[in-house]
């Protein structure tokens, strides 16, 4: 059985353990877009993972959900990545651009361009968000037509692209957590009645699409997909979800780099695809054993029971920088505060203390 120290190999991507730092929007990037270099401090103190999945970039200016996230559609987006990307590779870190595009997710008044929402259908999400002027409940999308289906298919491409013009290792395509292609999957918020709607087929088919074309761009061998079976995160409900993740993992290429899972309180399901995925696996544990965020102990039972040749973890790397430091020598864990995750500035970005900043405190 493996433990979380050993090396792994996810597709053309070679990584120094098995730690996965998740992906986790934080919101200090420029009105632009850009990244920053308070970003390259942030992911740069979080090098000792094997490999960082970067915070949700969007691949086009539409498909922004939030304020202040970082973006890859134009050249000086993707220039601004370098100082992220090297400093995360001066550390020897690996780190891959999860290309996110929030569809229905968003409300116009959180970025400068003020557009509406797109989706499969013209279903507004249920809930609200937070906007300058406090919570405001998401604003009606328009559908999408045909011609833009491709045409956000071909943004995806252009995106990965500019990741790696970027100096990012690959890219994560998110396919899960309410998001574009998720909205695709789901039978609640994909209401059409042509390629893309209806059957299991059609509605895995934009998510595939992408899949292809990413691939054909930039490599199979540097993506991975995010996926989050039954998450009713962004007021998703999926009535089919056994069939449809069946369905969709069974027509990826398996010359993927990785399938990465979010998993909800279903562990069948992340047993059901364990099998039928061939590839690497990064799974995303749901705590099954207790109460809090999971931990570098439960972590590690995951691989035990082969559950999983990664393991990502989220609150714990933003609380802690050297986590990996302290995973070896079982040494007492930060915090997180959940009221410095979103927002502006340094606190609770990159300001928590690692091991050896305490034993000089002290």
């Amino acid at each position: 059985m493996h433990t979380l120290f050993e090396p792994v190999q996810y597709g053309s991507i070679a990584t120094s353990n098995r730690f996965v730092m998740a992906p986790m929007s934080r919101n200090r990037a420029t009105e632009q877009g850009h990244a920053t270099a308070l970003m390259a401090t942030y992911y740069g103190q979080r090098a000792s993972a094997g490999l960082i999945i970067s915070e949700g970039i969007q691949p086009s200016q539409v498909g922004q959900g939030y304020m202040n996230s970082p973006g890859l559609h134009t050249l000086q987006q993707a220039k601004s990545w370098l100082q992220v990307t090297d400093s995360v590779h001066a550390q020897g870190g690996k780190i891959v651009a999860q290309l996110m595009h929030c569809g229905r997710i968003g409300h116009p008044s959180l970025y400068p361009s003020a557009h509406q929402s797109v989706a499969p259908s013209a279903i507004t999400a249920q809930g609200q968000t937070y906007t300058p002027d406090g919570m405001k409940d998401f604003a009606p999308p328009r559908a999408l037509a045909m011609d833009e289906i491709q045409s956000t298919i071909s943004d995806y491409v252009q995106a990965a692209r500019y990741a790696i013009m970027g100096g990012f290792d690959g890219v994560e395509i998110h396919a899960g957590n309410g998001f574009l292609p998720h909205q695709f999957l789901a039978n609640n918020t994909n209401l059409r009645q042509d390629n893309y709607g209806g059957s299991i087929e059609n509605r895995t088919r934009f998510t595939l699409e992408i899949v292809a074309a990413v691939s054909d761009a930039i490599g199979a061998d540097c993506i991975g997909l995010r996926i989050s079976p039954h998450n009713t995160f962004n007021d998703i409900a999926e009535t089919d979800s056994e069939q449809l993740y069946s369905a969709l993992i069974q027509a990826l290429p398996t010359e993927l780099a990785y399938l990465h899972i979010m998993e909800a309180a279903c562990r069948e399901t992340s047993d059901a695809i364990r099998r039928l995925w061939k590839g690497a696996l990064i799974l995303n544990p749901h705590n099954h054993w207790e109460d809090g965020p999971v931990t570098p102990a439960i972590a590690d039972k995951v691989l035990q029971q082969d559950l999983c040749d990664g393991v990502s973890l989220g609150a714990l790397f933003v609380a802690n920088p050297d986590l990996v430091d302290r995973a070896r020598l079982n040494a007492p864990l930060n915090n997180m505060d959940d009221s410095t995750l979103y927002g502006g500035g340094a606190k609770g970005y990159t300001d928590y203390p690692t091991l050896n900043e305490v034993a000089q405190a002290v």
